[in-house]
């Protein structure tokens, strides 16, 4: 076990653990940037362009149609199992997730705040009703034939790497309003809820460190809260491989891969405690 993170989570007493997108690699999900922080593949569509562009939600629906079934189906790893364990120990003061999977939950961690939302749900933009993925997914198959049966390589947000004619595609209206149905999640160009930063906020002045697990923090919306934490003059540490927005800011990094650095920690509670 490296001597750094084990002296770090030793110490800790309320740790607040921000994870991303490296946390879900082992579980068969892609994460969006390479080690220096560069985007892998083509940006993620925008609030704007969904919210405005028909062709636009054709194509993630029907990308999504595709590659749902992976995503949704898709396993809790060490990462996730290790940290629902260091939260089992009394550990924690809160998990703060960038990612949209639902992981940390299935792997048993209880004090969860998904940050950018989740993608098990979706969410009509007029009335506010909220259903749930799977459902969506039998309606945007029963208004698609044939569809689910593309071959296509899963992206980070559940979708799929598809490229053809989307413009035949059927997208499915909200059942009790007709409106325009969205991902329960935080698009690019989208704000987090104000209720959920406040929350986020409580809990990182109640902690005394942060710990960075799988993120590059290349997004602001998760890299503000190691900002206020360091301001605060809070100890923060990186668990993730390569460059992050806040490498000045860290006491250490730690380039490990997440559920290797982190699997010493599962079934060994007694030694944090």
């Amino acid at each position: 076990m490296s001597q750094p993170l084990t002296d770090f989570i030793t110490r800790a007493r309320r740790l607040f653990v921000l994870t991303g997108a490296g946390c879900s690699t082992a579980s068969g999900i892609p994460d969006y940037r390479d080690t220096d922080g560069q985007w892998k593949r083509t940006p993620p569509v925008t609030y704007q362009a969904f919210m405005a562009e028909p062709a636009t939600r054709q194509r993630y629906w029907a990308r999504s149609l595709v590659g749902w079934p992976r995503f949704g189906h898709a396993v809790p790893n060490g990462t996730h199992h290790a940290l629902a364990a260091l939260e089992a120990s009394g550990k924690l003061e809160v998990l703060l997730t960038q990612n949209v999977d639902v992981l940390h939950q299935r792997a048993g961690s209880a004090n969860v705040i998904d940050l950018h939302g989740r993608l098990d749900r979706v969410r009509c933009m007029g009335c506010e009703q909220r259903s749930g993925r799977e459902e969506l997914q039998q309606r945007l198959m029963a208004a698609n034939p044939g569809w689910d049966a593309l071959e296509a390589g899963i992206a980070p947000d559940g979708d799929a790497d598809l490229e053809t004619d989307f413009s035949a595609f059927n997208v499915p209206d909200c059942l009790h309003c007709g409106g325009l149905l969205k991902p329960d999640v935080v698009f690019f160009g989208e704000n987090v809820p104000r209720e959920r930063v406040a929350a986020v906020h409580d809990h990182l002045q109640r902690a005394d460190a942060v710990l960075v697990v799988g993120s590059s923090l290349m997004v602001y919306s998760g890299f503000r809260f190691v900002q206020a934490a360091a301001k605060a003059g809070l100890p923060v540490a990186a668990l993730n491989r390569g460059r992050t927005r806040a490498d000045e800011l860290l006491a250490f990094k730690d380039e490990r891969d997440c559920a290797e650095a982190l699997a010493p920690w599962l079934g060994a509670t007694s030694m944090i405690l």
